[in-house]
């Protein structure tokens, strides 16, 4: 079944227009014109009726993401926002947001209730007793096998020192788990989250998922208020969990990357 037809069996409109938008390397997004008048924003892929429940998720922590619409396998449709450009109170309100999705109470374990993966990278989420554990066996050791020999070795002793590196027991933040900029839109004035790979861990990881290619605004880190000690010294331990990532998605470019940040751990 084409993809309109899927649209129209879901709405019950036929979709008039599809028209491609900027996506993440692993699904479609259109915003598809419906006959109605509606707009949506129809994503496609193998991942996205995960991805649907980690929207409501984010949604019921009050945090501001695109409302699900419809979802079945390999297809979630979703509001369609009109992007603009940022401002310094949509910074300011994503930082915001954030904080509040952060600060949300959680009586969960650190993981997620099933797997997830990008691409050819697992990302398993079974929980873990304890902080450490968890980010040493599901994040950072999750595809060791898959990586350059050099570079497993460098993380197995890694591991061995995060309980000196990592809080033993942070509370269990519910997590974008995918933060980078690129995955912040900016529309009707306030700013959304989109694209998530939620699970619990410490809040640190979000931060610095959207620091690794670069640094929001004050005008970010003004809504998001004040960071627990010691933050910019666990920041590369955490951000070495996406650029391990990227290595195994996109190759050697990544390399350096990995290795500046285990130079930096001492690893």
């Amino acid at each position: 079944m084409s993809l309109a037809a899927r649209i129209a069996a879901a709405t019950g409109a036929q979709a008039t227009a599809l028209h491609p938008l900027h996506g993440g390397d692993l699904s479609d997004v259109y915003c598809a014109e419906l006959a109605d008048g509606r707009r949506m924003a129809a994503k496609t892929g193998p991942m996205v009726e995960a991805e649907a429940r980690m929207l409501r998720t984010m949604r019921g922590a009050a945090s501001a993401v695109p409302r699900v619409l419809h979802a079945e396998p390999g297809l979630i449709l979703l509001d369609f926002l009109e992007e603009t450009a940022p401002s310094a109170a949509g910074w300011r309100a994503a930082g915001e947001q954030l904080r509040a999705l952060h600060a949300a109470p959680q009586d969960a374990p650190y993981g997620w209730t099933e797997d997830y993966a990008f691409g050819a990278a697992p990302v398993p989420n079974a929980e873990a007793a304890d902080w450490p554990t968890f980010w040493r066996d599901r994040r950072l050791l999750a595809f060791a096998d898959a990586l350059p020999p050099e570079v497993a070795r460098r993380l197995d002793r890694l591991g061995a020192r995060l309980p000196d590196l990592l809080p033993a027991t942070p509370p269990p933040a519910l997590l974008h788990g995918d933060l980078w900029a690129g995955n912040l839109l900016f529309a009707q004035g306030r700013a959304w989250f989109i694209d998530p790979a939620c699970y619990h861990g410490d809040a640190e990881v979000d931060l610095a998922m959207l620091t690794l290619f670069g640094n929001p605004p004050g005008a970010f880190w003004d809504g998001y208020g004040a960071l627990t000690e010691g933050a910019a010294d666990r920041r590369p331990v955490y951000q070495l969990w996406p650029a391990l990532v990227h290595l195994r998605l996109f190759g050697a470019g990544y390399r350096g990357m990995v290795s500046g940040l285990l130079d930096r751990l001492g690893a």
